[in-house]
């Protein structure tokens, strides 16, 4: 799944996150040996930890042990080891020899990174979006979610305008049809809401009139003005973000 749903919306804070991971994991998935239980509960840990970095409830340097870890979410440490894996594979953890797994520190290069990677295979999610529904294809969640995005707008729900935005763009990637692509972008996105969540210096109202030509363009099957459109938004978002981080990150 490339976005996250609304069940996930709030971030996991101190001991009442703890518990309330510990009850998920345990209830749903218990300690069988099972190949594909054990697969689930790394994944589940995975989302956990990720949904964790990206609202700052574990802080960029900050020690990631597995101890503690499967202590909160009340899982064995293989669960927790390959989801730290996963994370430092996806971008999100870096380990060092006496330190072990810490959240990775951002720096301005990455955020410039992480633009110039969209304006690649957003503007050609875009593209292809609109080219798939010229040709009859579903639109999907298209609507519904640029309806969701402007009632967050309108009640001033700021966590959610931030989360509804990534599923929007995520699912203009799931509307490419392209597997590959889908599949490769998963990380992207967390990235997107880790970096986001850190700077946000564009009015929502304006992200909100660019969705919405974005989208339309989409809608309307227009695949060459979805992809300027969606290469004008990356674009325009990026020395914003840019500004508001270059107090706080590394060059």
């Amino acid at each position: 799944m490339l976005g996250w749903n609304a069940d996930r919306r709030r971030p996991a804070n101190g001991a009442d996150a703890g518990m309330k991971g510990s009850l998920t994991v345990a209830e749903a998935m218990p300690e069988t040996g099972n190949g594909r239980d054990d697969e689930a509960r790394a994944e589940h840990v995975y989302q956990l930890v990720l949904e964790g970095i990206v609202t700052g409830t574990f802080a960029q340097g900050g020690r990631l042990r597995e101890r503690e870890l499967s202590e909160m979410y009340g899982v064995s440490r293989i669960p927790v080891r390959e989801a730290i894996q996963r994370l430092e594979k996806d971008g999100f953890v870096a380990t060092f020899p006496r330190r072990g797994a810490v959240v990775r520190q951002l720096t301005l290069t990455d955020v410039n990174e992480l633009f110039d990677v969209r304006l690649c295979l957003e503007t050609f999610a875009a593209r292809m979006a609109a080219t798939r529904v010229a040709e009859g294809h579903s639109s999907g969640r298209l609507e519904e979610l640029m309806e969701a995005s402007n009632a967050a707008i309108d009640e001033d729900r700021a966590e959610d305008v931030a989360l509804i935005s990534a599923e929007l763009h995520a699912e203009i990637v799931r509307l490419s049809g392209n597997r590959l692509l889908i599949e490769s972008v998963k990380p992207l996105f967390g990235r997107m809401r880790w970096i986001f969540g850190l700077a946000h210096n564009r009015s929502n109202e304006l992200q909100r009139d660019e969705h919405k030509e974005l989208c339309n363009a989409i809608l309307k099957g227009r695949p060459d003005l979805a992809y300027s459109l969606a290469y004008t938004h990356i674009e325009l978002g990026r020395e914003p973000v840019l500004a508001g981080l270059a107090e706080t990150l590394e060059p």
